[in-house]
């Protein structure tokens, strides 16, 4: 089912996009797939041991969702009043959403796009110099010792 919502996710708007197309780019379509339904879960598990939402999503989607269920378990419908609230986005809040969406997804890549270009982006372990060049202790400084 994960890899199911990975698939969705990748073909919305948004920083699960841009890294799925990353992935993508390098490793091919369905390793992506399961990389963006990994991401999934561990975004899911952070937001609910956090109680969090999600900061990209689209407030007016979420509602309709939640709506639409609430009907299919029984809850009565609404009665329609002018001046009360939209259960279904406009056209031009659902276009800000999206926007914001293309928004996110522009600023993942340019922030993956800068973590690239930054000089000595290699982790701890690309750095030289800094780390000892001979182990300190354990088995490996007593072969050290023995060479």
């Amino acid at each position: 089912m994960l890899v199911e919502a990975a698939w969705r996710a990748i073909r919305t708007p948004g920083p699960l996009r841009a890294f799925g197309e990353r992935v993508r780019a390098r490793r091919g379509a369905q390793i992506a797939a399961v990389a963006v339904a990994r991401k999934l879960l561990v975004l899911c598990w952070h937001l609910l041991t956090k109680e969090e939402d999600y900061a990209f999503a689209r407030p007016s989607l979420t509602r309709q969702k939640t709506r639409r269920i609430e009907l299919v378990a029984g809850a009565p419908a609404l009665p329609r009043r002018h001046g009360g609230p939209r259960v279904t986005p406009s056209a031009e809040q659902r276009s800000a959403e999206q926007a914001l969406q293309a928004q996110a997804e522009d600023a993942y890549r340019r922030l993956i796009a800068d973590w690239r270009s930054a000089p000595g982006g290699g982790g701890a372990g690309a750095t030289s110099g800094r780390a000892s060049q001979r182990p300190s202790r354990g088995k490996a400084a007593r072969q050290a010792q023995s060479l």
